[in-house]
């Protein structure tokens, strides 16, 4: 007799969420869901002035700030990546500390959190909902976080901007050792017979290639 193909459980976490940023997305409370923002460090070394959209200027720019437990990964555990590294700002700030979801901070101990969370190779998604604007700052990891699931397993590409930049590579200077495609959790640098290959259009301008490169082959630039 012919064996039925094992069908895959429904994810009731992501759908749950799907459904809510369709539902804004449909009455225009939202233009996207998420956006990405390159770690401070990866600019730093051009002297260029940040732009606004940069992880340390949301955090100078807010007036205060809550580190919270990151929920995705609380949900999934399918990693070791840690979980305070989950930055809400002022209202919302305010809020989950009132409610006891969160512990107030300061600006040093934010900027301490971006810190840890770039050195574990983790993307800084500003995230957006209605009333809120701009309401939190976290560092997300490609297997549990529910918007990289929903860009990468089910191709909402619509739902999370990219940053103003993105990772370009000097030829003359990679000696392809692989480290930036390790780092890579939107698949822009592959492998091609032992040469690394990077592609424009699947770079989100997060900036880890950048900080892991021992050879500085990688820059970013503002996109035109």
């Amino acid at each position: 007799m012919r064996k039925n193909k094992a069908v895959k459980p429904k994810d009731v976490f992501l759908e749950k969420r799907l459904r809510r940023y369709e539902m804004w997305l449909r009455e225009d409370l939202i233009e996207v869901s998420s956006k990405v923002v390159p770690v401070n460090e990866s600019l730093q070394a051009k002297q260029w002035v940040l732009p606004t959209e940069q992880a340390i200027e949301i955090i100078r720019n807010s007036k205060s700030f809550a580190l919270t437990e990151c929920l995705c990964r609380g949900h999934y555990k399918r990693c070791k990546n840690p979980l305070d590294v989950c930055l809400m700002l002022n209202e919302a700030a305010d809020k989950y500390v009132k409610e006891g979801r969160g512990r107030k901070i300061s600006m040093e101990e934010a900027k301490a959190a971006l810190s840890k969370a770039n050195e574990r190779g983790l993307v800084h998604l500003t995230l957006y909902k209605p009333d809120y604007k701009l309401f939190a700052l976290c560092s997300c990891c490609s297997c549990c976080c529910h918007d990289l699931q929903l860009l990468k397993s089910y191709g909402r590409k619509d739902l999370i901007a990219r940053s103003e930049y993105i990772a370009r590579t000097d030829p003359t200077k990679c000696t392809d050792c692989g480290t930036c495609i390790e780092r890579c959790v939107f698949e822009a640098r592959t492998w091609d017979n032992d040469k690394l290959r990077w592609s424009i259009d699947k770079c989100y301008g997060c900036g880890l290639c950048v900080t892991s490169c021992q050879v500085d082959a990688i820059v970013m630039e503002r996109k035109q």
